[in-house]
């Protein structure tokens, strides 16, 4: 089902497609990567170029990266207040080059960071504003942004149309595939001096924490194993990151799961924890709660194991598996370590 929601009308002359990303760890972040390639198709809807905003300090060649992925100039802003997020700081710098520039629409991603400032400069720049969108177009004949975001658990799929001549969206993870790199590309890069006033930092951080994970992160794996319930205890989950290794994926649980501590609440997937879209996702022990599937109804291939023959899982599963996970898991770990050893 498709609803479509409107806003209001006002339009004047802007130019170009930003994409905007914090830089920590001197690379260019696969969102980044995604948001570029979606920010390409809208270009050149207009034949307008993408810009692109990076903010940190030491950034060395994360700005060529950029452009080997598609962008045509990169604002490159680094400061020494920059190199840690802080959202006074974050938007005080974006709304200077933001104003400079003109864009007609500005691309962040669904991340934290993303989430936290961008109904901020929707607000200070007078943009409109759509989250958690899977895809952003433009209609020539009604001048209106297209937007499609998924609501009830990912059941519907809602399209916003922005009749403002200006918009800030948040792209989610994983919707988008990013362009193949091209180091021949040719682009603009363009240092830029950001005015950041100290008194105008409200919030302060006091303490920074470093998210411990144990191999491939679980947004970026291309295969994740999730276990919910049924999967009856901590120990349990030790089946299920055999199969993770042997697979080259990342471990993750359902609401469940995490609240009875047999996984970290930062590896729940769901509406209230990660989004994910890996090539497969192994669901056990799972039985497919809407608040599930909004984290995981984005992957290519789900794969569901689970002994009642009703789950909702098996509602999205490309391949399902009806029985008790203790008896169908060995068999299947075992098979596929032979596949993958050959």
């Amino acid at each position: 089902m498709t609803v479509l929601l409107t806003m209001e009308v006002t339009m004047t002359a802007f130019a170009g497609i930003t994409v905007f990303d914090g830089v920590f760890e001197d690379k260019l972040m696969p969102a980044t990567k995604e948001m570029l390639a979606c920010a390409r198709k809208l270009a050149e809807v207009f034949n307008e170029k993408v810009n692109c905003i990076l903010f940190g300090e030491g950034l060395n060649e994360t700005p060529k990266e950029a452009v080997a992925f598609g962008a045509d100039t990169v604002f490159v802003a680094e400061h020494p207040l920059l190199k840690d997020y802080n959202p006074d700081v974050y938007c005080i710098a974006l709304d200077q080059i933001t104003r400079q520039t003109a864009p007609r629409c500005i691309i962040l991603g669904q991340t934290s960071i993303g989430a936290d400032i961008a109904p901020r400069m929707a607000f200070k720049l007078g943009f409109d504003l759509i989250t958690d969108c899977i895809k952003i177009n433009f209609n020539k004949e009604t001048e209106s942004f297209l937007a499609v975001h998924p609501v009830y658990g990912g059941k519907i799929h809602a399209v916003f149309a922005s009749l403002n001549s200006q918009l800030i969206a948040t792209l989610r993870q994983k919707s988008i595939e990013p362009l193949e790199r091209d180091d021949s590309r040719k682009g603009e890069i363009i240092p830029v001096k950001v005015d950041i006033d100290p008194a105008l930092i409200r919030i302060k951080v006091v303490e920074k924490i470093k998210e411990e994970t144990e191999g491939i992160r679980l947004e970026s794996a291309p295969v994740v194993v999730s276990g919910g319930r049924g999967i009856g205890s901590k120990e349990n989950f030790k089946h299920l990151k055999e199969l993770a290794g042997i697979l080259n994926g990342a471990v993750g649980g359902s609401r469940p799961a995490s609240d009875n501590g047999w996984v970290p609440a930062t590896s729940k997937v769901g509406l209230t924890g990660k989004i994910v879209a890996p090539n497969i996702y192994i669901a056990i022990g799972i039985s497919g709660s809407s608040q599930h599937l909004a984290g995981c109804i984005g992957s290519k291939n789900i794969v569901a194991i689970n002994n009642d023959p009703a789950a909702n899982i098996f509602r999205v599963s490309r391949y399902g598996v009806v029985g008790d996970w203790k008896e169908v898991l060995p068999g299947f770990t075992e098979k596929l370590r032979e596949l993958t050893a050959s």
